[in-house]
């Protein structure tokens, strides 16, 4: 068993507190009400027409991927809101959080977090190649 000491506390201090300070970013969020589509309503679809490289504001990479598909789901005061199809797509900091794209003008402008109902935005934004899937 180790004997705490007053130096052995203060080492356990030090580490915790770099340990902690080491830790990633939180995910900087907003409330955010999302207006669903009409109730019967076809989902639109995109597709990515090209890969998208992410670099999110707590410093963590990802991708949207080249012909993944995203289907409309509301809108937010910020854009559209899609969510994929399919797959489930995240992004992280301190937490992971399942996300959504919010996209403005074919440029993706942050992320809907729907088990949050929360809004993240992206400080560097993303333009999109995106392409209309037909709902045959």
């Amino acid at each position: 068993m180790i004997k705490r000491t007053s130096r052995t506390s203060a080492l356990l201090a030090v580490m915790a507190c770099f340990a902690l300070s080491s830790c990633a970013p939180m995910v900087a969020v907003a409330p955010a009400k999302i207006d669903l589509p009409a109730q019967g309503q076809a989902a639109r679809q995109i597709r990515v027409l090209k890969a998208a490289q992410v670099t999110l504001d707590t410093g963590y990479q990802r991708e949207i991927a080249l012909n993944s598909i995203w289907r409309y789901a509301g809108n937010v005061p910020q854009g559209q809101v899609f969510r994929p199809f399919q797959t489930i797509f995240t992004i992280e900091g301190r937490q992971v959080h399942e996300a959504y794209l919010v996209i403005s003008d074919a440029t993706l402008v942050g992320f809907y977090l729907p088990g949050e109902s929360n809004y993240s935005a992206l400080s560097n934004h993303v333009a999109l190649t995106i392409g209309n899937v037909s709902n045959d």
